[in-house]
């Protein structure tokens, strides 16, 4: 992963050894539930768009199993917004 992080602040001017974070992020104002469930779903499935993991679920990292209704090895505290389980 390290090689990777170094790989990727090669390839911009303002880092000079590791680069975590894409500089293609930007913040957008939060305006609905319906936008909050469709930007959580978007996190909750980078691990599966990676090929880290099959299920959502499966990403130890993720608060997706806590959606699903599952303990997960993080504490959170679940947003108050209709949620349908991950199929």
């Amino acid at each position: 992963m390290l090689q990777l992080f170094k790989s990727a602040a090669c390839k911009h001017a303002r880092n000079s050894k590791y680069q975590f974070w894409t500089h293609e992020n930007h913040a957008e104002l939060i305006y609905s539930n319906k936008f909050i469930a469709q930007k959580l779903k978007y996190i909750h499935y980078n691990p599966v768009r990676a090929g880290i993991v099959k299920n959502v679920e499966d990403y130890i990292y993720s608060s997706a199993v806590n959606y699903s209704g599952e303990s997960g090895v993080l504490d959170i505290e679940l947003l108050s917004i209709e949620w349908k389980t991950y199929s």
